[in-house]
């Protein structure tokens, strides 16, 4: 099965790196984080990857040169200003009409995607999602009048659900992208939800984004007390 990984934007948030690099190629444990991604899927057997790069994407093109595993890899290039739909739109043609794989290059986790993939099965979506809780930033409160009826300090969100990546995707999902403004997250997805396709894979084990640096601390910590195993 093909896996897409969208590793195309800007990484604002992360400027103080993404100045002089991707950001899919920010090093965990002297590895791009892409790379740990990939390492992922490959240890359940998807092994074809099909990178949707735009900002600097010669980088990308560059270290991939060089033969990984038994990996099969095509870099497309989608643009700068290309959103999250229109760079999957741009890959159509590569993925001849089957069940794909789908994964943002800035995020990991140890799910395991035999079960997820099982699970989107099962359920006939036309979309599963990993559905993960992020621990909360803050601790919350509850307040009577003058005194605090409820105080919780930094835990999972009460619901939290949040969207995790690592998806499972039937071909159908295309009918509801437009053009390359197209923002996956937004109308496809909804559009998706509205018509029951939406599924939830819900992963209660490791996962942590990296849409700052102080995410990009937290993933370097956790892989050194290796809560995360590559």
């Amino acid at each position: 099965m093909k896996v897409v990984i969208l590793a195309g934007g800007l990484g604002t948030r992360l400027s103080e790196i993404t100045k002089t690099v991707p950001k899919p190629m920010i090093k965990i444990k002297n590895k791009p984080i892409i790379f740990h991604i990939m390492k992922h899927y490959s240890k359940f057997g998807f092994n074809e990857f099909y990178i949707a790069a735009g900002y600097k994407q010669n980088i990308i093109k560059k270290y991939f040169k060089k033969k990984f595993f038994n990996w099969k890899i095509k870099i497309i290039n989608t643009g700068q200003k290309t959103m999250t739909g229109g760079r999957l739109k741009k890959l159509k043609k590569y993925l001849n009409d089957e069940t794909f794989m789908l994964t943002y290059g800035d995020g990991l986790s140890d799910v395991n995607l035999l079960k997820l993939l099982k699970f989107h099965k099962k359920n006939k979506s036309m979309v599963t999602m990993t559905a993960v809780r992020p621990p909360a930033r803050f601790g919350g409160i509850k307040i009577n009048g003058p005194k605090v009826k409820y105080f919780k300090e930094k835990s999972h969100l009460d619901e939290g659900w949040i969207n995790g990546g690592f998806f499972v995707m039937e071909p159908a999902i295309f009918n509801f992208i437009k053009n390359d403004q197209t923002v996956l997250e937004r109308q496809p997805l909804e559009q998706v939800c509205k018509v029951n396709k939406l599924g939830a894979f819900k992963h209660f084990s490791f996962w942590q984004c990296m849409d700052t640096l102080r995410d990009k601390k937290l993933l370097e910590e956790k892989l050194k007390k290796k809560l995360y195993k590559n």
